[in-house]
């Protein structure tokens, strides 16, 4: 059985067009794997990922999910209350372009819906542009969290190119 899913891509242009949330409480921290875990990245993108038809990397190796996390244009943050892991995002600094993707983005199933999403996403386009970027970007589809594409148009970013696929 196929499906339409609807895609957006979406950029920001310099951070100054940002609309920014304000900060979470205290309890909460963003932190940069360094040195990179791709068990990190893999337990993020399964538990994150599973309700939104995330299913290209299910089938990487443990060796594919190194690669990629060691890359060096690839950085990813976590978002933490305290000890526990809430959210992440991973940014791919398509260096040739002076562009950089954020690739993957969300919350933790039971950190959804609390504004949380505004404020992690505020933090990944700030990050981004420390990079000196002439764009950052992402893409988000119909299988996406209801709010993924509303949070994305609120901190200011615009779409550029829209199609339907078939899955």
């Amino acid at each position: 059985m196929s499906k339409k899913i609807d895609r957006n891509y979406l950029e920001i242009n310099c951070l100054s067009d940002l609309v920014d949330t304000s900060k979470t409480s205290d309890e909460f921290e963003i932190q940069l794997i360094d040195p990179p875990n791709f068990q990190l990245n893999k337990f993020f993108y399964k538990n994150i990922g599973k309700k939104h038809h995330w299913v290209d990397r299910l089938v990487w190796s443990e060796r594919q999910w190194i690669n990629y996390t060691e890359n060096k244009n690839v950085k990813t943050f976590v978002f933490k209350k305290e000890d526990e892991l809430v959210g992440y995002f991973e940014l791919l600094f398509h260096q040739d372009k002076k562009e950089v993707e954020i690739a993957y983005f969300g919350l933790l199933e039971e950190f959804r819906n609390k504004k949380l999403g505004s404020h992690l996403l505020s933090i990944a386009i700030k990050k981004s542009f420390l990079e000196k970027p002439k764009r950052v970007w992402v893409h988000t589809c119909s299988l996406d969290h209801k709010n993924a594409l509303n949070n994305y148009l609120s901190r200011g970013m615009k779409i550029f190119k829209k199609e339907t696929i078939t899955i």
